[in-house]
């Protein structure tokens, strides 16, 4: 069976509606994962009316970090590997928690056992990625 052209435009608009509907909902995610990051408390009472003190402002930043990756694999774009959604999401969660968790440490607010070798893992993670990203770059560049 072929596909007729009225058929055609139709699936394209609803493909272009559908982009536009994953870009608007990323937008929402990344931006409440912004202001969860930089002001958790603030966040927290505004959605529940809930005072949020100690722990939980280190999960929420946590959590803000999370909806920003998410946000970033969400974004409608093309599908090469260094810029395919999961990719980029994967790549900005681990380098923005490893800096985080970094900073828990740093600044004494993080004390937990796992909290430097966690730190690490996704350090390392991050430069794995963006080594892979790079190689697949220069690669491209010299036309391999």
């Amino acid at each position: 069976m072929t596909e007729r052209p009225l058929d055609a435009a139709v699936s394209e608009t609803s493909l272009n509606n559908q982009q536009k509907v994953l870009a608007f909902a990323a937008i929402v995610e990344a931006g409440t994962g912004l202001a969860l990051t930089v002001a958790p408390a603030v966040v927290v009472f505004l959605l529940v009316g809930a005072e949020l003190s100690g722990v939980g402002v280190v999960l929420g930043r946590c959590f803000g970090i999370t909806l920003v990756a998410l946000g970033l694999a969400c974004w409608p774009r093309g599908q090469r590997a260094g810029g395919s959604p999961a990719f980029r999401g994967m790549l900005a969660y681990n380098v923005l928690i490893a800096l985080y968790l970094a900073y828990l440490g740093m600044s004494g607010q993080g004390r937990g056992f796992l909290l430097w070798p966690a730190a690490a893992l996704h350090a390392a993670v991050a430069l794995l990625l963006a080594w892979t990203w790079q190689g697949e770059r220069w690669q491209k560049a010299i036309g391999k």
